[in-house]
């Protein structure tokens, strides 16, 4: 943890960390749903290759389930979210940084 020159840059600071920590829960989520795409996706596969129906005909029918797409619908949403929520830490961290340049001085209002 840097050592700050006054609270303003201390709390931008902690609103970054606390902002990147919420953008990785996110990108866990994302990759979960991503996991659950892939892993549907196989079992698929393989239940169809029981049945007889060929791996170009699974793909069309796993693509089609509301599995498949509430897995990618999940993932896309998670990854927008770890997005806004990285973009934001880092214009805090940008902010803290500033903060320092001033070293100290008040910001002209």
């Amino acid at each position: 943890m840097p050592t700050f020159y006054n609270d303003e840059e201390r709390q931008a600071w902690r609103d970054a960390e606390s902002l990147a920590a919420q953008a990785e829960e996110m990108m866990r989520e994302a990759e979960a749903a991503l996991e659950t795409w892939k892993t549907g996706k196989e079992m698929n596969r393989l239940r169809c290759a029981r049945k007889g129906i060929s791996e170009s005909d699974a793909e069309i029918r796993w693509a089609a389930s509301a599995n498949s797409k509430n897995a990618l619908t999940n993932n896309s949403f998670h990854v927008g979210l770890a997005t806004m929520y990285f973009g934001a830490a880092a214009a805090n961290y940008s902010r803290a940084l500033y903060l320092r340049s001033l070293g100290g001085r008040p910001m002209a209002a």
